[in-house]
């Protein structure tokens, strides 16, 4: 069951000693504090607190995944926030105050992490201190994990490794994706050697080794696919550097399946790895890491979660109005639902694909005031109200602290994903063999029956699924990348992975139209994605418009198509 690990220690601001004035006692001078393990272990808690403080995590990353091609958010008034972003409207600025908070968190994290690790690498016997290593590669992976979204997000972004002391360190001008990419990599380097090794006794909630090779896989594969430059094209690198990317997975992934232990969840399978996500269960067997969420009280508090509530199927909670307490512990809490399945990939599944119905859900839950218990309500005649169904508050335990609220952690590395991912490095470097091997054990897992040259028409063609026109499959390398297209959405949807995905196979707009043309026509309107997107513009966002304003290094830019 969930338990409190290394975050449970209090959390401590760290401060640079430039002034006669006193500071409050929570409050820590850089240059006197790092003295013990414990501070070392405090400054570190403080690193991870980044990723729940005021829901960062918890909510505001949510948005930003969603549109690709398996859900949206619901509802396509502009709003500054949320369905600018999902639906690529034209109302999507340098304003956005979604935007502008996911920024701003982002780098005071990253800062926290190179306060941490500043810190402790200055610290008597470091070298020789494994738990102090330890540390130092927890705040690391922190770092290049955080660093991977402010390039994927915005591509050439202002970075630095540095403690930021003094006023005017806060101001840089954009560095060099290539270089942030290069320095992610050797702060993985480091991890891969100094963090954990999972075990049936450690916890996801701390990443371990195989999170390290995970992570540098995806960043590989990013790197080795289109993004958008600042010159507004949308490229990729030359084909012999892609080789050398891929190559590179592949070495991870060795040095993965060498290091042991990791699979796929044993205990009930597909379903049952998002029931125990739900039950707030740890293993580190097929999850990877988790950013891990730890509510305190009966309000909102800086370790809130909203997974299961904002992207699961509705729930009407009770309103206080029947007699039902309103924190009974015999009830479902709210879920507000705020996204949508795309319906067209429930069909593609086989009947036995066990991912079927946990990817979409089909009915929600309303409070029957009278019975004083909540009800079904099928909707499986209503397409426009179909949901992830990855994360349910029926799968949580009964009764809740918060009616929006869950203590459900987040899991962005899981083995499947790692499979997947050295999947599609074999396919690109000629290995086909090893590459339908890897892919039909994902299946396999799921209930799907293995691909090959036999049956793909049968499976990845239509009428079972849609026909691709922007993927060659001609070839075996092309046929595999067609079928990768889909066993991603099947296995990944709603993780946070697909829209990058797309973007770095160069096929997003075209996916999204595709899957846009084809809506139920009670859901036209609703999912506009597709019609939206502007290629050599919303691959990336806006930098924030304070940043801009404020930041003279940025010279006045942003990034292309925006002002």
């Amino acid at each position: 069951m969930k338990k409190i690990n290394i975050l449970s220690l209090p959390v401590v601001a760290l401060v640079a000693a430039c002034s006669l004035e006193e500071n409050p006692s929570s409050e820590y001078a850089k240059e006197t504090y790092f003295t013990t393990e414990s501070k070392a272990k405090m400054a570190v808690v403080g690193a991870y607190s980044g990723l729940s403080t005021s829901n960062h995590y918890g909510q505001w990353e949510m948005a930003l995944p969603s549109s690709d091609d398996t859900y949206y958010i619901n509802g396509t008034g502009s709003d500054n926030t949320r369905r600018d972003i999902s639906h690529y409207k034209n109302t999507l600025t340098s304003s956005n105050n979604w935007l502008g908070t996911i920024w701003g968190l982002k780098y005071s994290c990253i800062n926290r992490c190179n306060d941490a690790i500043y810190g402790i690498e200055h610290m008597d016997g470091f070298e020789t201190n494994e738990t102090l290593k330890s540390l130092d590669a927890q705040a690391r992976f922190l770092r290049a994990f955080l660093a991977f979204d402010l390039v994927r997000y915005w591509g050439d972004v202002p970075f630095t490794t540095e403690p930021t002391l003094k006023y005017e360190d806060a101001f840089r001008g954009r560095e060099d994706r290539e270089k942030i990419y290069d320095t992610i990599l050797a702060d993985l380097d480091f991890c891969k050697d100094n963090l954990p090794m999972a075990s049936a006794s450690t916890s996801p909630e701390v990443p371990c080794q195989g999170a390290a090779h995970a992570l540098a896989m995806r960043v590989l594969l990013q790197r080795a696919g289109y993004s958008l430059k600042l010159d507004g094209t949308v490229t990729r690198p030359d084909d012999d550097t892609r080789k050398d990317y891929f190559d590179a997975v592949i070495a991870e992934w060795l040095a993965f399946k060498a290091k042991g232990y990791h699979g796929f969840f044993s205990t009930g399978g597909f379903p049952g790895l998002f029931q125990s996500f739900c039950q707030g269960e740890l293993s580190q067997e097929e999850s990877l890491w988790e950013i891990a969420f730890h509510p305190i009280g009966s309000s909102y508090s800086e370790n809130d979660g909203f997974w299961g509530t904002w992207n699961g199927p509705l729930v009407n909670a009770p309103d206080g109005t029947d007699g039902i307490d309103f924190n009974s512990s015999e009830v479902m809490g709210r879920a507000n639902a705020f996204f949508r399945a795309v319906p067209a990939w429930k069909d593609f599944f086989e009947d036995g694909d066990a991912r079927r119905d946990v990817m979409v859900c089909t009915y929600q839950y309303n409070w029957d005031a009278k019975a004083k218990t909540h009800k079904k309500k099928d909707n499986t005649s209503a397409p426009k109200n179909w949901y992830p169904g990855k994360w349910r508050r029926e799968w949580m335990k009964p009764g809740f602290y918060h009616p929006n609220a869950t203590d459900v952690n987040y899991c962005p590395l899981r083995f499947a994903d790692v499979v997947l991912m050295a999947a599609e490095a074999y396919n690109e470097t000629g290995n086909s063999t090893e590459a339908w091997s890897l892919l039909n054990t994902v299946r396999t897992r799921a209930g799907a029956t293995p691909i090959g040259a036999d049956n793909y028409a049968t499976l990845m063609k239509a009428p079972k699924v849609y026909d691709l026109p922007f993927i060659d499959d001609s070839d075996d390398a092309g046929k595999f990348r067609t079928a990768l297209y889909y066993e991603r959405g099947f296995e990944l949807a709603f993780e946070g992975q697909r829209k990058w995905d797309l973007i770095r196979w160069g096929v997003i707009k075209d996916a999204m139209q595709l899957f846009e043309s084809k809506l139920p026509k009670s859901c036209a309107g609703l999912y506009v994605a597709g019609t939206n997107f502007v290629s050599g513009k919303h691959e990336l966002f806006p930098i924030p418009l304070k940043e801009v304003q404020s930041n003279p290094k940025l010279e006045g830019k942003n990034n292309p198509g925006y002002e």
